[in-house]
C-alpha cells in the first residue's frame, strides 16, 4: 500500500510517496516558503504595465488579469496560483489572479496539508526512528535530481532544467523503438517523481517510421497521468509536453541553492547520530559558512540533540 512519509526537517520539510520500498513522488518545502499556492493576499498595484503588485505580507507577484479600472497604487486582493520559480540570476515572481475584495485573507496549504488531503495515509517520521526515507532511496533520489543522470533498463536519461523548459536527452544501445518506448516511461516516472511542470522537452533517438513515433507518443500517454498537453514526436525525435506549473520542481530547488541543499542534508544526517553525540562536528567550509548565516538551523539542531553544537572545517 502506498503511503506518504513526512519529515519536519531543519530548514526544510520533506515528503515521499512510497510504495513497495520505491519513492514515486518526492517533495521538499523550504522553510519560510511564502506566498504559497492558494494564498489570498492583500496587495497594491506597483506597476500597471507589467501587472506587478506588492504584497502586504512582503514580496511581489505578477497579477493577470488586472481588475478593470484599477489605478497605480490602488489596493486589491489576489490569489496566488504559482509560487516563485528560482532561476539563475533571478527568480520568476509568483503569479496571481484578482479576487473579490470580500475574499478572506489566508495562507495557502503547506506540504503537510497537501499530502494529508491526498488519497494516501501519512506517516510522520522522527529522527530517533529507523530512517524510512533513506531505506526507500532518498539520497539516491536527490543525487538523480541534481545530477540529472537517470538510468533505466537499456538506457539512460540526462535531465537538464533550464529557464525555458526541462529537457530530457535519451541515450542507449539496441533497437531504437524499444529504447524510446522504455525512455518514455522513464521520463514520465521522473516527471511525477520530481514534480516537474511547465514545458518539458524530450529528445528521443530519430525514428524513421511514423508508426514508431506514434508508439512512443502513446507510451507517454499511458505512463503520464492527465492533465497535460503534448506534441507528436517530430522527424528529429523531439516531443514537447506542457503540464500545469504551480511550484518549483525538485531539480530546480536543488540547482538554485546547492550549498543550502547540502547543508540541510548534513543537518539531517547529524540529527540522526546515536548517542552519545559529539559537541563538535567537522563540515565542509561552504557548509560552515552557510550555517553561520542560518543561526536558527544550528539552534534547532542543538535543541533536537539535547546539547551544544559547534562546527569546524578541516583547516581548523
Amino acid at each position: 500500500m502506498a503511503e506518504w512519509l513526512y519529515e519536519a526537517g531543519i530548514g526544510e520539510n520533506r515528503a515521499a510517496l512510497v510504495s513497495r520500498g520505491v519513492i514515486w513522488k518526492a517533495r521538499i518545502e523550504l522553510a519560510g516558503t511564502r506566498p504559497q499556492v492558494g494564498a489570498i493576499c492583500a496587495a497594491r498595484l506597483a506597476d500597471k504595465s507589467t501587472g506587478k503588485v506588492t504584497l502586504d505580507q512582503g514580496g511581489e507577484a505578477l497579477c493577470d488579469p488586472l481588475p478593470k479600472g484599477i489605478t497605480q497604487g490602488a489596493p486589491l486582493k489576489v490569489k496566488i496560483v504559482r509560487e516563485a520559480i528560482p532561476e539563475p540570476g533571478r527568480a520568476k515572481l509568483p503569479k496571481a489572479v484578482p479576487v473579490p475584495p470580500e475574499a478572506p485573507l489566508g495562507y495557502g496549504p503547506d506540504l503537510l496539508a497537501r499530502i494529508t488531503a491526498s488519497d494516501h495515509p501519512v506517516r510522520m517520521l522522527r529522527p530517533h526512528e529507523a530512517d524510512a526515507l533513506e531505506e526507500a532511496g532518498w539520497s539516491e533520489l536527490l543525487d538523480e535530481a541534481y545530477s540529472g543522470e537517470i538510468a533505466f533498463p537499456g538506457g539512460a536519461l540526462r535531465m537538464s532544467p533550464t529557464p525555458a523548459m526541462t529537457l530530457f536527452d535519451v541515450d542507449g544501445a539496441g533497437p531504437l523503438e524499444p529504447l524510446s518506448i522504455a525512455a518514455a516511461h522513464a521520463v514520465a516516472r521522473a516527471i511525477l517523481r520530481f514534480g516537474i511542470g511547465g514545458s518539458i522537452g524530450i529528445d528521443f533517438p530519430t525514428l524513421s517510421s511514423k508508426a514508431a513515433r506514434n508508439a512512443v507518443a502513446e507510451a507517454i500517454d499511458a505512463a503520464l497521468p492527465q492533465p497535460f498537453e503534448r506534441t507528436a514526436v517530430n522527424g528529429f525525435g523531439f516531443l514537447q509536453i506542457v503540464r500545469r506549473r504551480t511550484r518549483p520542481s525538485l531539480p530546480e530547488l536543488l540547482h538554485a541553492d546547492p550549498v543550502g541543499a547540502a547543508t540541510r542534508a548534513e543537518l539531517r544526517r547529524l540529527e540522526r547520530l546515536p548517542p552519545p553525540v559529539p559537541a563538535t562536528h567537522m563540515v565542509d567550509a561552504r557548509i560552515a559558512r552557510r550555517l553561520a548565516r542560518e543561526p536558527d538551523w544550528t539552534e534547532t539542531l542543538a535543541r533536537r540533540m539535547g546539547g551544544t553544537v559547534q562546527f569546524v572545517t578541516p583547516k581548523e
